[in-house]
């Protein structure tokens, strides 16, 4: 359970006693990137939002090309700043071959130079279905009829 602070309690039963051991978690916001440095704003956006409803998790915006930071700047910045945990939610609608091979061979990369970081991958947003049902949603009441 994540406490204010962003940290992520568990307990392991040791033979005598609970030892509590905090995980300092972040989360990174995945998007392809693009020469026009405009193009981020959305992005931005989603990223002040969730800052601002979380306000102990560190939330990071990282590109696959274009735009740095990169994903593995992100997670050097995140782990060497002391995140164990790091979610990476990927802001692709398909997955198509950034997501199918790009990603992955990122993610190998990543876990073998942070072992002792817990990386965890979200779906993309395009294969989630509130968010598809809140795009079908917006789509049909602004459709006039």
């Amino acid at each position: 359970m994540p406490s204010p602070s962003g940290e992520s309690a568990f307990f392991i039963l040791h033979p005598s006693s609970f030892i509590l051991l905090l995980m300092k978690s972040a989360l990174i916001l995945f998007a392809h990137g693009a020469r026009d440095p405009e193009w981020a704003a959305p992005f931005r956006k989603i990223q002040r939002n969730v800052a601002m409803r979380c306000p102990g998790l560190t939330v990071e915006l990282a590109f696959l090309e274009f735009m740095p930071p990169p994903l593995p700047g992100a997670v050097e910045k995140l782990a060497g700043a002391g995140h164990d945990a790091i979610t990476i939610a990927p802001l692709f609608m398909a997955q198509g071959g950034h997501l199918k091979h790009d990603l992955p061979q990122l993610l190998d990369g990543l876990r073998r130079r942070f072992p002792a970081v817990t990386l965890t991958l979200l779906p993309a947003i395009g294969d989630v279905d509130v968010i598809l049902d809140a795009i079908g949603d917006w789509l049909v009441n602004s459709t006039p009829r």
